[in-house]
């Protein structure tokens, strides 16, 4: 994946494939749930035309219980 691509690929509408075959969303949304909603992140490691790898990371919460008697 080029450097421009890798700007642009959590964009809203943005594709790479051709009018009327992507609508450039998936990315998007996939990065407003993961990041806004879970306070994740997404990293992407890639190597033009070699292979691109998306990071995904998600914090977990330690959660304490106490019964109550």
């Amino acid at each position: 994946m080029s450097d421009e691509v890798k700007g642009k690929v959590f964009d809203h509408l943005f594709t790479t494939k051709g009018v009327g075959k992507g609508t450039g969303l998936g990315l998007a949304i996939a990065r407003q749930i993961i990041v806004e909603k879970h306070h994740g992140s997404i990293d992407i490691n890639s190597t033009e035309k070699e292979g691109t790898e998306f990071v995904i990371t998600i914090p977990v919460r330690n959660r304490v219980f106490f019964d109550i008697l």
